[in-house]
């Protein structure tokens, strides 16, 4: 049997409720920050700064890159502080979204529905102010009720 393709990508992950969410944006765009303040609301960190997507079953999935090192698994970059332990998962978990983290005047008041189609999978995609107070909030409401249920997005 061979090994699924895989597609390495600059990146940040974290797992809510068995489902990834992928932050992605330049560098400094606020993915560790958002991350962090996610997992302090539970969630758990995939991997910070770099991810490794593949199909599996016919759904995309993220994971830690096979090729990280070992005393970085589990951690998190806390701009001021260092590098972190934080809660974690080791497991690939499918993504329910693609988070493009943008300015907050590039995000759409109700934005009309978006995917982004990676190895052949498409997956919806949101564009957030990874700054703002309610980015949190946001992302844990629209993980939980999934693109088919927000209104606005047709």
């Amino acid at each position: 049997m061979t090994a699924p393709e895989t597609l390495a990508i600059d990146g940040t992950g974290v797992a809510l409720d068995g489902r990834a969410v992928v932050l992605t944006g330049p560098s400094e765009s606020g993915k560790s920050d958002l991350a962090l303040r996610l997992i302090d609301s539970g969630a758990a960190l995939i991997a910070d700064d770099r991810l490794e997507l593949l199909v599996c079953e016919g759904v995309l999935c993220c994971r830690a890159p096979a090729d990280m090192p070992v005393e970085l698994r589990g951690r998190i970059e806390v701009r001021g502080v260092g590098i972190m332990p934080v809660p974690a998962t080791a497991d690939t978990v499918p993504v329910a979204w693609f988070v493009e983290l943008v300015a907050p005047v590039e995000v759409e008041r109700l934005p009309r529905a978006e995917n982004r189609t990676v190895l052949g999978c498409q997956v919806p995609l949101l564009r957030l102010a990874p700054f703002e107070a309610s980015a949190v909030a946001k992302l844990r409401l629209a993980a939980g009720v999934g693109p088919g249920l927000i209104m606005g997005r047709e």
